[in-house]
């Protein structure tokens, strides 16, 4: 396993989780991975997402082979490995439990704000899309196996006060503090997936964490139905999160 601190954030869809993996990207000291487990779950599911034979075609598509490299030598020899890790990809036989020695931390946000997020990207979004089940369940797994809450952090929050909370998370996972989190390069990264071309347009632009969130927005119907779906575990999670 080697001596490198490996990080897994398990977060939602559009849930400022490209942003955290630039963040932490801008690190001398970390190496990041995005999203490894995609292939395996569209192989899986077969859910008609953009670019999915481009994607599966791009990795490893087996669950226990990607735990396998996740949990094997860092292939950067840094001294910490951030992992960016979709909780609504873990549909195989592959948990958090199968990545040991791993510190799991957890990125939530309110799922309406996800769902007028993600919609806009897709025809359509269920309930499964945001992964905030998921959540619960390897939080409360991991809760239990360490005794305490591990980290959650809220990207409402991030956005309010990004080196308050970055901080803090820090020093949650048990690493030292990097201003560099705060700005990094615009464009894309030979880190990111192939599927940034179609997902990723935002953060390309980007340089560093945007303004904070507007009001949450009107919701259709059916996206309404699904934000209130999924509130109930977010609300949980969001009971542990860091202070602001």
């Amino acid at each position: 396993m080697g001596d490198c601190i490996r990080i897994a954030m398990w977060s939602g869809p559009r849930n400022l989780s490209t942003a955290m993996m630039r963040s932490f990207g801008a690190r001398a000291d970390t190496h990041v991975s995005d999203e490894p487990f995609y292939g395996a779950y569209l192989k899986q599911t077969g859910d008609p997402q953009p670019m999915m034979d481009e994607v599966m075609a791009s990795m490893d598509c087996d669950w226990s082979g990607v735990a396998a490299t996740m949990t094997g030598p860092n292939p950067a020899g840094t001294p910490i490995w951030y992992q960016k890790h979709m909780a609504h990809h873990m549909v195989g036989p592959i948990a958090h439990d199968d990545l040991p020695g791993l510190r799991h931390a957890f990125l939530i946000r309110d799922p309406a704000r996800v769902v007028a997020s993600y919609a806009a990207k897709r025809v359509a979004v269920r309930p499964d899309h945001l992964g905030t089940d998921k959540q619960v369940e390897f939080f409360d797994r991991e809760a239990d196996r360490l005794g305490h809450a591990p980290p959650v952090i809220d990207s409402a929050d991030i956005l309010r006060d990004p080196p308050a909370m970055l901080a803090k998370l820090c020093a949650a996972l048990g690493i030292a503090w990097d201003p560099a989190m705060l700005h990094w390069e615009a464009g894309l990264r030979d880190t990111d997936g192939i599927w940034a071309s179609h997902w990723y347009d935002a953060v390309m632009t980007s340089t560093g964490f945007g303004a904070p969130d507007k009001p949450v927005p009107e919701l259709d119907a059916q996206g309404q139905g699904v934000a209130e779906a999924c509130r109930p575990d977010y609300d949980y999670l969001a009971r542990f999160k860091i202070a602001a």
